[in-house]
């Protein structure tokens, strides 16, 4: 089943989940700047231009197309009551055919971390991604020593699968990585997700 893309509309008790826009860039850029110390330890190397305008109209006509071509959905987290950008949360490296799978990537803003806001995010994301996406597995990675990422993805459902040996540069370094999954119709204990 091929989901419709025409408008991404994710909806939660206390968020919206949809495309970045071209007015998000303000939000975005000022979010990003204030989270730098809590961000860089856990990401790939920001580029010299990262945070410019140009980089982020590109992100945006990027994100749109990896969806026209169901390569993937960035999504940005918006807060309901004052449509604030929070953090994003991206369904990448989407396989069809007998995979169909997905690899998940999230981010919150510090000011935002440890509310449940991800959490939230999470359950949302990958219901969409199993009811409206016919996604069947759903696959996270993180640092060993992101407790509070392992642990929302835990909280979320993920089962711990294993360590991928120098997984991902992080902050200019290969990395090891915990993995993680979640299956829909989850046999392996309680998900919540139906």
């Amino acid at each position: 089943m091929i989901w419709s893309s025409a408008k991404i509309l994710i909806e939660t008790e206390r968020m919206q989940l949809r495309l970045p826009e071209s007015s998000d860039f303000r939000q975005w850029t000022d979010l990003r700047t204030q989270s730098i110390g809590f961000l860089q330890q856990w990401e790939p190397m920001w580029a010299e231009d990262y945070k410019s305008r140009k980089a982020f109209k590109d992100r945006v006509s990027a994100a749109k197309l990896s969806v026209k071509r169901d390569s993937a959905l960035p999504l940005f987290l918006i807060r309901r009551h004052d449509q604030a950008v929070i953090g994003g949360l991206t369904l990448d490296n989407i396989h069809r055919g007998p995979s169909q799978s997905a690899t998940l990537g999230y981010w919150i803003g510090a000011p935002f971390a440890r509310q449940g806001y991800m959490f939230e995010a999470l359950r949302a994301a990958s219901h969409f991604a199993f009811v409206q996406m016919d996604i069947s597995r759903l696959e996270a990675a993180c640092l060993p020593e992101n407790t509070p990422s392992r642990g929302v993805l835990e909280k979320a459902g993920f089962k711990y699968e294993g360590v991928a040996q120098s997984y991902l540069q992080i902050n200019g370094r290969w990395r090891s990585h915990v993995l993680y999954a979640l299956l829909r119709g989850d046999r392996r204990g309680r998900t919540d997700i139906r």
